[in-house]
């Protein structure tokens, strides 16, 4: 039997993006959703994006963005969102078709900040840092990883781990579709824009290579 799970993260307030993924889980016909956390963030729209995925069944982290958000609105704003971050977990532990999966947010053992950094800005392996996340993963009890934070798009084995980081739905404009037992990853783009495996602030600001995503 295969179990497909449709992976998303950072979504960063923006519904449309997440929409767009979500209608690709549909006609997929996936078995499960997992979102690697930051919900909130940068954009307006979270009470939107949190009831897609409360409608989706989306099983999530949270992330440093959904933390700050707590920290940072008073109680009275949006209560029906501040319940639905109070109560997500830091880690998720599951086994499906006999693997072991654990999800965070940036890296183990459920850390918010840092993250697997692994890509260049061209979206190439750097083989020092594939080497030295490998062995700092090798006593990970899991057989798969899905992470995000980075923004960063990869799917790829790290000593006995196989690690995967669908990226930023908004930034990288990707979702990813995870199927167990076998461990295959299909990618698809979002927003009718290519994916960029590797994003960063100044992309956007620095450079004017790309234009501000649509939320």
């Amino acid at each position: 039997m295969t179990t497909t799970i449709g992976l998303v993260s950072d979504v960063h307030s923006s519904p449309l993006p997440l929409r767009q993924a979500m209608d690709i889980f549909e006609r997929e016909k996936v078995n499960d959703i997992i979102c690697a956390g930051d919900i909130a963030g940068y954009y307006d729209s979270v009470a939107a994006t949190v009831e897609l995925l409360l409608q989706s069944g989306c099983k999530a982290v949270a992330g440093n963005h959904d933390q700050s958000w707590l920290d940072e609105k008073p109680d009275e704003e949006d209560p029906g969102v501040r319940a639905y971050l109070q109560a997500l977990p830091r880690r998720l532990e599951l086994e499906i078709e006999g693997k072991k999966l654990l999800v965070v947010h940036a890296n183990p053992p459920a850390e918010q900040s840092g993250g697997i950094k692994l890509l260049d800005q061209q979206g190439d392996v750097i083989e020092e840092r594939r080497l030295e996340w490998a062995d700092r993963l090798s006593t990970l009890d899991c057989d798969v990883l899905i992470v995000g934070h980075t923004h960063q798009v990869y799917a790829l084995r790290l000593g006995e781990v196989f690690v995967v980081n669908p990226g930023s739905t908004v930034f990288n404009h990707c979702c990813m579709i995870l199927s167990l037992p076998d461990l295959s990853v299909q990618s698809f783009a979002l927003d009718k824009r290519d994916i960029v495996k590797c994003w960063n602030f100044s992309m956007l600001y620095g450079q004017g290579e790309i234009d501000r995503p649509q939320v």
